[in-house]
């Protein structure tokens, strides 16, 4: 089976150091307390960040959604934006990184003196890791493409905000082990009225008739990928319409392709048993493929 997360093996990881609350210790020595939030609980908020040519890719983004984040469950991330900026610089000059990075910087809402669920009982300051590893994203997958299969688990506001990127991922996990055991990459998810919303680890998109559709937003995190995607779209003139469909219209689409600050931009091939179009990567998939590229080289610095 395929993965959106597909990376070109990197024997550098296995000595990367790992940032702890402004300390640092080799990965096999990195290590959070029992007693921590997210730990216990899955109390906090992650990001998902590339580097590229010494550009930490949308980073301010990146950094809106995480602070947005803290805010909806009233945490306190404890450092300011430049410090966390500098943080995430630190970890990157210690690894001698320069590009081909990801980095998954996680805050939870700290030590607990004892396991329970309310915030009163948090004793420590949040902890921040910065995890960087070198990941390059599998140019096989963004050729060939995944395949998906509709999951019964819903993205919905009944349990939590969808739109948080909370360390608490139980609803995607759930979703992603639907998709295994129907054998296939991802799970495509529906909102609580049965529209499509998003995969369980990428944001969803279609093309019909030279449109580009998209979920309302309204259930699913709104990636950073996927504005910048939804942006291309009307920068380069092609019609992007944020609505409301079904998996009918998933299944008769001309394209489809999904999402995520690791791959950029994958083709789907195949939804619940349909083949898409001809079962290979679309025009426009290609075409956004290549104006995403070309946007991220943009930014870079140097």
């Amino acid at each position: 089976m395929a993965s959106t997360h597909d990376y070109e093996f990197d024997k550098r990881n296995e000595d990367i150091q790992v940032h702890i609350n402004g300390e640092f210790f080799h990965r096999s020595e990195a290590k959070v307390s029992v007693m921590d939030s997210g730990y216990l609980l899955g109390d906090g908020v992650w990001e998902g960040i590339r580097l590229h040519r010494g550009h930490l890719v949308h980073l301010d983004e990146h950094l809106d959604r995480l602070y947005a984040g803290a805010k909806a469950i009233a945490m306190d991330i404890g450092l300011t934006r430049e410090g966390l900026v500098n943080a995430l610089r630190d970890t990157l000059e210690r690894n001698g990184m320069e590009s081909n990075v990801h980095i998954r910087l996680i805050v939870s809402r700290g030590i607990k003196k004892t396991p329970y669920q309310s915030p009163r009982v948090t004793i420590g300051k949040p902890t921040v890791v910065i995890i960087p590893e070198y990941k390059k994203a599998s140019e096989e997958v963004k050729e060939r493409g995944i395949t998906l299969a509709t999951v019964k688990t819903r993205r919905d506001h009944f349990v939590q905000d969808p739109k948080i990127n909370s360390l608490s991922k139980h609803n995607c996990i759930a979703a992603c082990i639907e998709a295994d055991r129907l054998g296939v990459d991802e799970g495509l998810m529906l909102d609580p009225h049965g529209f499509v919303s998003t995969c369980n680890s990428t944001n969803f998109f279609i093309v019909r008739d030279e449109e580009v559709w998209t979920s309302t937003g309204e259930y699913c995190l709104n990636g950073v990928t996927r504005g910048a995607v939804i942006r291309l779209c009307r920068e380069y003139d092609v019609s992007v319409l944020e609505k409301n469909f079904i998996p009918k219209d998933v299944h008769s689409a001309d394209e489809v392709f999904v999402s995520g600050t690791f791959a950029g931009v994958i083709p789907v091939i195949s939804v619940d048993g349909n083949k898409i179009g001809s079962g290979t990567r679309g025009p426009a998939t290609k075409n956004l493929q290549d104006w995403y590229a070309l946007d991220i080289d943009k930014r870079t610095v140097g």
